[in-house]
C-alpha cells in the first residue's frame, strides 16, 4: 500500500497576488476551509497516512492549521461548542501524520519534491499532489487518486493524472502523447511522451497533466542528477521523462473534475460548486445565487 504523499507548498503564489501577499495561497478559503485542507482530505480518502509538506519559512500558517490548538479547543469545550470542536479535531484524523520539511531556495518543483527524500526514502513509492488544483470526485465511489494508487500497485509503473481539455486550450497545458489509443475515464495507458504547451495543430491529444503523480522512490536519484531546465529550475517533468524512457510511465485518465485555484476564475468556480452543495450553507447560497440572477 502507498501510504505517503508529498505536497509542495513553498511557492510564493504569484498567480494569486495580491491575495497571497501576506497569506499563503494554500490558506485562501473555499467556503469554510482552506484549499490545502481539501487536498489533504483527498489524499487521506485515498489511503495516504503520511503527508509531507515541502514548505517555506513564510508558510507557517499552513503548519499551524494542521497542528493542535489546545487553547482554542479548551475554550470551545468550556463553551459547549461541540460541533465546532469536532470540526477542528477532524482536520487531521488521528491516524494521519503531517510532516514538514523546508525548501530553503526556490529551485523548482523537482527540487521541492527532492526535499522530501529524507522522509520518503529511495525504496518506497509515493504520491505528489499540487495544492493549486482541487480534484472534485463528488458522486464517485472512490476518488481518482485511489484509482491511480491501485494502478501503480498493479503495474509498478508511474502514473500521471490527466484530464480532457478543449482542443482550443491545449496550448495552456502539458499534453500527453499516448501509446496507441487514449485511455477511457478510470483507466491508464502507456505514454510516448509529454509535450509542453503545444499549438493545437501539433498537440498529440487533448489530455492535460493536472498535478497528481504516483512515483517510485527511485525518482529521487534522477532528480538529484537532473540539471536545471526551463526557468533555470529543476523540473519534475524532466526527471519523469528520464523515468519514462527507462521504465515507462502511464497516464491515468480521471473521472472527476478539476478546479485550478491558482487562477482567479478557477477559484471562483470552485467556490460556486462547493458552496452550492455545502451541507450547512448550500441552501442559503443557492437562494443568494437565484436572487442575484433575478436582479440582473
Amino acid at each position: 500500500m502507498i501510504r505517503k504523499a508529498v505536497l509542495p507548498v513553498a511557492g510564493f503564489g504569484t498567480r494569486c497576488l495580491p491575495a497571497s501577499k501576506a497569506i499563503p495561497k494554500e490558506m485562501i478559503t473555499i467556503v469554510d476551509r482552506p484549499v490545502i485542507q481539501y487536498v489533504v482530505n483527498e489524499a487521506v480518502q485515498a489511503g495516504i497516512r503520511d503527508i509531507v509538506l515541502v514548505t517555506h519559512a513564510s508558510k507557517s500558517a499552513i503548519e499551524n492549521h494542521f497542528d493542535t490548538h489546545y487553547e482554542l479547543e479548551a475554550t470551545l469545550e468550556a463553551k459547549n461548542k461541540q460541533e465546532l470542536l469536532d470540526e477542528l479535531r477532524a482536520i487531521v484524523p488521528a491516524d494521519v501524520n503531517i510532516i514538514s520539511v523546508r525548501q530553503h531556495e526556490p529551485l523548482g518543483l523537482g527540487h521541492a519534491v527532492l526535499c522530501a527524500r529524507p522522509v520518503i526514502g529511495d525504496d518506497e513509492p509515493f504520491a505528489v499532489l499540487l495544492p493549486d488544483v482541487l480534484v472534485d470526485d463528488e458522486g464517485l465511489s472512490r476518488n481518482d487518486l485511489a484509482g491511480m494508487l491501485e494502478a501503480f500497485e498493479a503495474t509498478g509503473r508511474s502514473q500521471l493524472m490527466v484530464e480532457e481539455v478543449p482542443w482550443e486550450q491545449v496550448h495552456k497545458y502539458g499534453i500527453v502523447s499516448p501509446q496507441g489509443d487514449a485511455p477511457t475515464a478510470g483507466n491508464a495507458c502507456p505514454l510516448a511522451g509529454v509535450v509542453e504547451k503545444p499549438a493545437r495543430e501539433e498537440a498529440p491529444s487533448n489530455l492535460a497533466v493536472i498535478g497528481r503523480y504516483v512515483l517510485p522512490g527511485s525518482i529521487f536519484a534522477l532528480l538529484a542528477e537532473t540539471p536545471p531546465g526551463a526557468g533555470d529550475e529543476i523540473q519534475l517533468t524532466d526527471a519523469i521523462e528520464t523515468l519514462r524512457q527507462r521504465d515507462g510511465v502511464d497516464a491515468w485518465r480521471m473521472r472527476g473534475k478539476t478546479y485550478d485555484c491558482g487562477h482567479q476564475l478557477g477559484y471562483l468556480e470552485a467556490t460556486l460548486v462547493y458552496a452550492s452543495r455545502h451541507p450547512r450553507f448550500g441552501e442559503g447560497f443557492r437562494e443568494l445565487l437565484a436572487r442575484y440572477s433575478q436582479a440582473r
